[in-house]
C-alpha cells in the first residue's frame, strides 16, 4: 500500500541569489564528499603510526569506508521516496559532519573504523542527490550549466585530495582531514535547508525489501573487501579471498534474481532495460575505472620510484584540474547545441591520446614531460561527465531521476574501486614479467652485462657484489616503469574500444535539458 505524504507539485526553478547560494552549497557538498574518498589515502602511514597499528591494518580505514559507501549509494532512490529528497540530503550532510568529527577524535583503530563505516554509509546518497537537486534548481535551458557545475566539483575533489591530505597531515595532524568537514558541512546543510526546504519531493510509504537489502550488503561488502585486500593476501592463493569471492558471486546472483522479481525492490534494476541508461552507465563506469585507477597508480609511482613527497606528488597531479575547471562553463554553454555522443567520443579519444603519451615515460622523465599529459587530460575530463550523465538521464520520467542517478553513480564508483584493484595487480604482474625478461639478458654470458658491471665498479668505486646489487636495483626500477607503461597503453586502448558503446545510445534531442526537466 502506498500513500502520498507530499503533493507532487513541481516547484519553479530558482533565480537570483537563491540559485547562486543553492548551487554553491550543493556543489560544496559534492566536493567535500568526493574529496573525502581520496584525502585519507596519503595519511594512512601517519594514522597507523599514531594509533600503534601496522599500515596493513590502517588500510581498513579506506576499505570499510568504500564498502559502506558502495552499499549506500544504490539505496538513494528508495530512501528518497520514503524520506524526501531534501530531508534525506540535509540529514545525510549532518550525519556526515557527525561521523567526520567522530573520526577525528577516535582514540584507537576500532573507534576510527566504526566512524568510517558510518561516514561511508551516510555519504552514499550525497552524490546522486546533489546531482538531482542541482538539476531541479535550473530552468530547462540551463540544465547543461547545472551538470557542468556538478561535474567540475566531482572531478576536482579526487585531484585535490592527495595534496590537501598530505599538507594537513604534515602541517597539523591527521585528525584535521576529518575536522575540516565539520564547518563546511554545517554551512552547506544550513544553506541547503534554508533554500530547498519548501521544494521537497513527494514521498510514499513503501515496504522495506529486507531480503534485497541483506543480499546487497553481502555481495557489495564481500566484493569490496576482496578487491581491497586481494593484493595483500596474494589473491586466490588465500582461502579468505576465495571465500569472499564465492560469497560475493552467490549473493550477487541471488540479489539480481530477487530484485527483478520483487514488486518494491530496494534497487530498481529494471532501469537497465533502457538502452541509454545501460550503454551510458557502462561507458561512464569503464571510463571512470580507468580514470580513477590511473589517478591512484601515477602518484604512487611518483612517490615510490621518483622519490616525490606526498604533497609534491599531489601537486604534480593538480594541473589536471586547470582545464577541467576552465572549460566546465564552456561545456555547459555548448552542450544544448551539441551532439552528446560526439562530445563523449572526443573525450574518450582525448583520454586515449593522453594515456599514449604517458606510455612513453622513462625512469628519467623530467617534470615537463610528466606534467604535460596531466595538464592536457583536463580537456577530455571537462567533456567526460556532463555528456554521459545527460545521456544516462535522457528520457527518464521525473520520479526515476533519483533512483537512476543513485544506481548509475553506484556502478561508476564501484567500477572505480574495481579498476584500482585491477590496475595495481596488473602493474605488479607486468613488472614481474618485465623483470624476468630483463634478467634473461643480464647473464654472465652477455658481454654487455659484464661491461655494465665494470663501468659501475670503476665509476662508483663499488665492489663486484655492490655493482651487481646496484645493477639489480636499476633493473627493477626499469621493470616497474615498463609495467606502468603497459597500464597506460592498455588504458588508452580500452578508451578507444569503448567508443562504439557511446553510439549505441540514442539520447533525445535536448537530452541535457530534458534531464533537468525530469528533475523538476
Amino acid at each position: 500500500m502506498q500513500s502520498q505524504a507530499q503533493p507532487s507539485v513541481v516547484p519553479p526553478p530558482l533565480t537570483g541569489a537563491k540559485l547562486v547560494m543553492g548551487s554553491f552549497a550543493v556543489a560544496l557538498v559534492t566536493f567535500m564528499n568526493v574529496l573525502d574518498s581520496s584525502i585519507a589515502n596519503v595519511a594512512i602511514p601517519t594514522i597507523s603510526g599514531n594509533l600503534g597499528v601496522s599500515v596493513d591494518e590502517g588500510t581498513w580505514v579506506i576499505t570499510l569506508f568504500a564498502a559502506a559507501n558502495a552499499v549506500a549509494i544504490p539505496l538513494t532512490g528508495w530512501l528518497t521516496q520514503r524520506v524526501g529528497q531534501v530531508r534525506l540530503f540535509v540529514g545525510a550532510i549532518l550525519m556526515f559532519v557527525l561521523s567526520s568529527w567522530l573520526c577525528g577524535i577516535a582514540p584507537n583503530l576500532v573507534t576510527l573504523l566504526a566512524a568510517r563505516i558510518l561516514q561511508g554509509a551516510v555519504a552514499g546518497p550525497l552524490i546522486p542527490l546533489s546531482q538531482s537537486i542541482l538539476l531541479s534548481s535550473y530552468p530547462k535551458e540551463k540544465s547543461a550549466a547545472a551538470l557542468a557545475l556538478w561535474a567540475m566539483t566531482a572531478t576536482v575533489g579526487p585531484i585535490a585530495g592527495p595534496a590537501l591530505g598530505g599538507w594537513m597531515t604534515d602541517s597539523y595532524s591527521w585528525s584535521w582531514i576529518f575536522y575540516i568537514n565539520v564547518p563546511v558541512g554545517l554551512f552547506a546543510a544550513a544553506v541547503t535547508w534554508a533554500i530547498y526546504r519548501d521544494r521537497e519531493t513527494a514521498t510514499r510509504v513503501l515496504p522495506i525489501d529486507v531480503v534485497g537489502l541483506a543480499s546487497l550488503v553481502t555481495w557489495v561488502a564481500s566484493l569490496q573487501i576482496m578487491l581491497d585486500k586481494g593484493k595483500d593476501l596474494d589473491w586466490f592463493s588465500s582461502p579468505v579471498i576465495v571465500a569472499l569471492a564465492i560469497v560475493a558471486l552467490l549473493s550477487f546472483l541471488f540479489f539480481v534474481i530477487w530484485e527483478l522479481t520483487e514488486p518494491n525492490p530496494i534497487v530498481d534494476l529494471r532501469l537497465f532495460k533502457g538502452r541509454n541508461f545501460l550503454a551510458g552507465t557502462v561507458a561512464i563506469s569503464v571510463a571512470f575505472a580507468l580514470f580513477f585507477a590511473n589517478l591512484v597508480v601515477l602518484p604512487q609511482w611518483m612517490q615510490q620510484y621518483l622519490a616525490y613527497p606526498a604533497v609534491n606528488a599531489g601537486l604534480a597531479m593538480a594541473p589536471l584540474g586547470i582545464f577541467a575547471v576552465l572549460l566546465a562553463p564552456v561545456v555547459g554553454k555548448i552542450l544544448p547545441k551539441s551532439e552528446l555522443r560526439v562530445l563523449a567520443t572526443l573525450s574518450f579519444l582525448g583520454f586515449a591520446g593522453v594515456f599514449y603519451m604517458r606510455s612513453q615515460f622513462s625512469t628519467g622523465v623530467d617534470m615537463f614531460t610528466l606534467v604535460l599529459p596531466t595538464l592536457l587530460q583536463g580537456i577530455p575530463t571537462a567533456l567526460f561527465f556532463v555528456p554521459l550523465t545527460a545521456i544516462i538521464l535522457s528520457g527518464l520520467p521525473p520520479e526515476k531521476i533519483p533512483a537512476a542517478a543513485g544506481l548509475s553513480n553506484f556502478v561508476r564508483v564501484f567500477c572505480g574501486a574495481v579498476g584500482t584493484s585491477l590496475a595495481t595487480t596488473i602493474w605488479n604482474d607486468r613488472a614481474v614479467l618485465h623483470h624476468a625478461r630483463l634478467v634473461e639478458q643480464a647473464s654472465p654470458g652477455n658481454p654487455l652485462y659484464g661491461a655494465a658491471l665494470q663501468s659501475i665498479e670503476s665509476t662508483l668505486g663499488f665492489s663486484p657484489a655492490q655493482a651487481a646489487a646496484y645493477f639489480e636495483r636499476g633493473l627493477n626500477t626499469q621493470a616497474i616503469m615498463l609495467g606502468l607503461n603497459d597500464i597506460f597503453w592498455i588504458s588508452g586502448v580500452i578508451f578507444a574500444a569503448v567508443i562504439p558503446l557511446i553510439w549505441f545510445t540514442k539520447p533525445d534531442k535536448g537530452a541535457a535539458s530534458g534531464s533537468a526537466a525530469a528533475a523538476h
